[in-house]
């Protein structure tokens, strides 16, 4: 039952580093899609690349920005799951 648990708290885990690491892209994209929109609404400018552009340099930034951070979150966790592994295969081995 120990092992359902810890896998369990490693997959909360995941799913809280996954958002935390999605996060930041996610939000400044939509920032700037609604953004773009909101003007190609109102200036009744239907341009595709208009929307393409601005969100591409805007992600750009953001990844220039966090991603250093994000990465670090992706590591340590990453270092997390290999240690918790090997813990898991050395307490095996050990027991009669």
């Amino acid at each position: 039952m120990d092992d359902i648990s810890a896998l369990l708290a490693l997959t909360d885990k995941m799913l809280w580093i996954t958002a935390l690491v999605a996060a930041p892209v996610l939000l400044s994209a939509l920032a700037v899609g609604l953004a773009v929109g909101i003007v190609q609404a109102a200036t009744s400018v239907n341009e595709q690349t208009l929307t393409f552009v601005p969100k591409l340099a805007v992600i750009a930034l953001v990844l220039v920005l966090f991603g250093s951070s994000m990465m670090t979150l992706v590591g340590d966790f990453t270092q997390e799951i290999f240690a918790q592994i090997a813990n898991t295969g050395h307490a095996e081995q050990v027991a009669p």
